[in-house]
């Protein structure tokens, strides 16, 4: 069983990508193919949608990065970790917190919680 950290940084990774065809193949290792993405701002399923809606995020911070923030914790499919989202090497400016539903080694939904977020972002 792949342990919590590696399976949170390997979602995080999909998220930092920018090369879009390599997004798009960590997305096939990452996610099943009907994984749904939910949050207070956007939501998608399957990996053509889940890859749009990284790339609409790296449209709107160009430069970002997220990091896992705190321990991720795991019990059998559920998955629960917390997350920063700043400029490189800068202060994260939005914080947030997901909770997956794992199926095997592979996310099959995600549902994110924004912790923090500006009022300008």
């Amino acid at each position: 069983m792949t342990d919590a950290i590696t399976i949170a940084e390997r979602y995080l990774a999909v998220w930092n990508e920018t090369d879009a065809q390599r997004r798009r193949a960590l997305i096939a290792e990452a996610w099943t193919e009907t994984g749904t993405y939910v949050d207070p701002l956007m939501s998608g399923e399957g990996h053509g949608q889940i890859d749009a809606l990284v790339a609409a995020v790296h449209d709107r911070f160009p430069g970002f990065r997220f990091k896992l923030s705190g321990a991720a914790d795991r019990f059998g499919n559920n998955l629960r970790f917390s997350w920063d989202l700043g400029p490189e090497g800068g202060e994260p400016l939005i914080k947030g917190t997901d909770f997956a539903i794992l199926d095997g080694e592979r996310l099959k939904t995600v549902h994110g919680f924004i912790d923090q977020m500006p009022a300008a972002a």
